[in-house]
């Protein structure tokens, strides 16, 4: 794939993330594209694989359900208003449409008795249950599975300095083969830039929520600490973990169960910590290679600001 086409699609999605709270017209992701209006939608479809419509709807209600099942506190309608939508009738009909349920159903999932296929499965291929995200349903099986007697202890906040990084997103989403792949080219040229494997500190960004976006469209990124003097050139780029606080998870058990484990952060910690999350993705540090050993060890980090 072209370096300047990619990059120029990547300044696109980067835009559409930042005002997904308000509305965004066509020329706009276009104009910023700079690419010429007549062809742009047709090479962000090639490279993105759906529509710049498609895609922007597509992010909107995954953040609305983000909102619903992790903002209790916040009515329907103002999810609705929170997520671009004119009314809180337009964002149900949106809501059913796509997963298949409506607003009420997701956050109720003991009320659902039956639904229609939305579009995330005949589209997307994704099945979606809201039994099956519903993060307090799942509580009780994430402490069994950590084998943690006490919740509240086993979260630790920590400060953590601005760290330099170098980063590679996965070119198709959680998908493990894609995951190894880049950090495969990420590790190697980490050690060809004189950074040991075995001193390597390699965070993953992970920016959606698996159990709302498709495998294939979640944006994972990987990413190893370097110093201030290293440079970084295509295809990898330089990012930053900025200075903060944040909640620290220790979990070591299998890939399926990692979801589990960071929702239980959510769930059980967060509401009554003083803090909610900053608008940063979640971190996961990876003290292990899991295809070696066979289970995951890492620490999953949330970024931290006062309520």
């Amino acid at each position: 794939m072209n370096k300047e086409y990619k990059k120029r699609i990547e300044r696109v999605i980067q835009y559409i993330e930042a005002n997904l709270d308000n509305k965004i017209s066509l020329a706009e992701v276009a104009n910023v594209s700079h690419f010429s209006a007549y062809h742009f939608h047709r090479i962000f479809t090639a490279i993105v694989g759906e529509t710049v419509n498609d895609y922007i709807v597509r992010r909107r209600l995954e953040r609305a359900v983000n909102l619903l099942i992790f903002k209790t506190e916040l009515s329907v309608t103002q999810v609705a208003l929170d997520t671009g939508f004119s009314s809180s009738a337009n964002f149900s009909k949106a809501v059913k449409l796509h997963f298949g349920f409506t607003p009420s159903e997701i956050r109720n999932p003991d009320k659902v008795k039956d639904s229609k296929i939305g579009k995330i499965s005949s589209k997307y291929g994704k099945d979606f249950k809201p039994s099956d995200l519903y993060p307090s349903r799942i509580t009780n099986e994430v402490m069994n599975v950590l084998n943690l007697e006490d919740k509240n202890m086993n979260i630790e906040v920590r400060e953590l300095d601005r760290q330099r990084v170098c980063t590679l997103a996965s070119q198709r989403g959680y998908e493990p083969e894609a995951i190894y792949e880049a950090w495969d080219k990420l590790i190697d040229w980490a050690s060809n830039n004189g950074i040991k494997q075995d001193e390597q500190r390699r965070f993953a960004f992970a920016f959606d929520n698996p159990t709302v976006t498709p495998v294939d469209k979640c944006r994972y990124t990987a990413s190893v600490v370097i110093g201030e003097n290293i440079q970084v050139k295509q295809p990898f780029s330089l990012s930053e973990i900025p200075k903060g606080k944040y909640a620290v998870l220790y979990f070591k058990g299998s890939p399926e169960e990692t979801i589990k484990a960071q929702l239980s952060i959510y769930t059980d910690w967060l509401p009554d910590s003083g803090f909610e999350p900053d608008n940063f993705p979640m971190l996961e540090r990876y003290l292990n290679d899991a295809r070696i050993d066979g289970y995951v060890e890492m620490e999953i980090h949330v970024k931290l600001k006062e309520i």
